[in-house]
């Protein structure tokens, strides 16, 4: 029905005007009766209240058939500005109120709230921007979010603290920009078989000549599996990906943090002070991870930085930026293409590209890193590490010690 009723609109609407878009549009909702109004809507991207005044309009044209109409037609431009213009501060307080509850998923670039239209609706009307639930919902839609339902998929309850630690992680955001430091998003990718396996996903070849692949996916000893490692830097829409060869620790995860600093990080913040890293609270960069903290130091030895660190609350690893602002980018570049060798890895990744500009470097990293390195209670206590005053388990700063010659 509504693929119908679009069709029809798209045939129509070039030789309709302002008042007869609006009571064809009627009339088709009247015809479909129940439901009407949101189809038509939906259909045709009219507003529900431009349909709701063509019935109006009908309704009185019916009542009174040999009433005069006029024939009076809008100028173009005319009518009442839009709320985003009058009001041009609108949608960054909307924006305000969503972010620090904004979650997204790995493979798409859609964000979405759990915040309702009327909630927002009367936050933002308390704050001196007048808006009405509707509008709040068509800005949501221009910004790319959408509603989504819940799905029975864990088992045990959230930390108590985890939307406190997420209000914590966006405030040290919005600090940190405002003076100019950098702020990165890390974690690890998937791994990846190296060779020819299926990789899911389509994209354009010959017809009826498609890849051929392994119909199995057992490991091959001589290539073995790509390990990943992002750094994403949230102000500049840039990222760092090293490819290890062997395993995912803390070691190849502060190293990729280096290789980023020395590559990209210093170039873009050459009077950086310090740095900040939201990152997840398990793997190679866990925050009870002793190795990463030790690896930190190191790295803030060799840099002069103070590392400030935040982690996300347990079971909350997709609501890391760098899942769906890089790696869902990277994921849908190479859809459909076997991942041959690590050379054809690390050019696909090189290569990605978004509409607004995303720049991707990769590197490479041969190097073996070990696993099962244990860190003692000594070790640890040498690490110059000062815990924030929320939290300071998932939230803490590593300063530079000087090293004596």
């Amino acid at each position: 029905m509504i693929r119908l009723v679009r069709e029809k609109y798209e045939a129509l609407r070039g030789v309709l005007d302002e008042r007869v878009r609006r009571q064809w549009a009627a009339s088709e909702a009247a015809s479909i009766g129940w439901g009407g109004i949101s189809a038509v809507a939906e259909a045709t991207q009219l507003d529900r209240n431009t349909i709701a005044m063509g019935m109006q309009e009908l309704a009185v044209r019916k009542a009174n058939p040999n009433e005069r109409v006029s024939n009076r037609i809008r100028a173009a431009g005319g009518g009442r500005k839009r709320l985003t213009e009058s009001d041009p501060e609108l949608a960054e307080a909307l924006d305000r109120l969503v972010e620090p509850m904004t979650r997204g998923h790995p493979e798409t670039r859609l964000r979405w709230t759990c915040k309702s239209t009327f909630k927002l609706a009367d936050e933002l009307s308390g704050s001196g921007h007048p808006v009405s639930d509707r509008t709040v919902a068509h800005l949501l839609k221009e910004a790319d979010y959408s509603l989504q339902g819940n799905r029975k998929t864990r088992e045990g309850n959230a930390h108590p603290d985890r939307n406190e630690q997420f209000k914590h992680i966006h405030t040290q955001v919005q600090d940190f920009q405002k003076e100019g430091q950098p702020v990165v998003s890390v974690d690890t990718k998937k791994k990846e078989l190296v060779g020819n396996y299926k990789n899911p996903g389509r994209e354009w070849q010959p017809s009826g000549q498609p890849i051929e692949v392994k119909t199995h996916d057992f490991p091959d000893p001589k290539l073995g599996k790509a390990i990943p490692y992002g750094i994403y830097d949230l102000a500049s829409n840039e990222g760092w990906v090293s490819v290890g060869i062997n395993h995912d620790t803390a070691q190849f995860a502060a190293a990729s943090l280096k290789y980023w600093w020395r590559e990209m990080g210093h170039r873009r913040f050459p009077r950086a002070r310090e740095l900040m890293i939201t990152a997840d609270g398990g793997g190679s960069n866990g925050h009870r991870n002793r190795l990463w903290k030790i690896s930190l130091q190191k790295f803030a030895n060799e840099t002069g930085l103070t590392v400030h660190v935040c982690h996300f609350p347990p079971g909350t690893s997709k609501w890391n930026k760098i899942e769906h602002r890089l790696f869902c980018h990277i994921t849908q570049n190479w859809r459909g293409r076997p991942l041959l060798s690590y050379e054809v890895i690390v050019n696909l990744i090189a290569n990605t590209t978004t509409d607004k500009g995303l720049v991707v470097r990769t590197k490479l990293d041969s190097k073996v890193y070990d696993t099962g390195i244990k860190v003692s209670d000594l070790e640890l206590a040498k690490v110059n590490l000062e815990p924030h005053s929320f939290h300071g388990d998932w939230n803490y700063a590593i300063k530079p010690r000087r090293i004596n010659c």
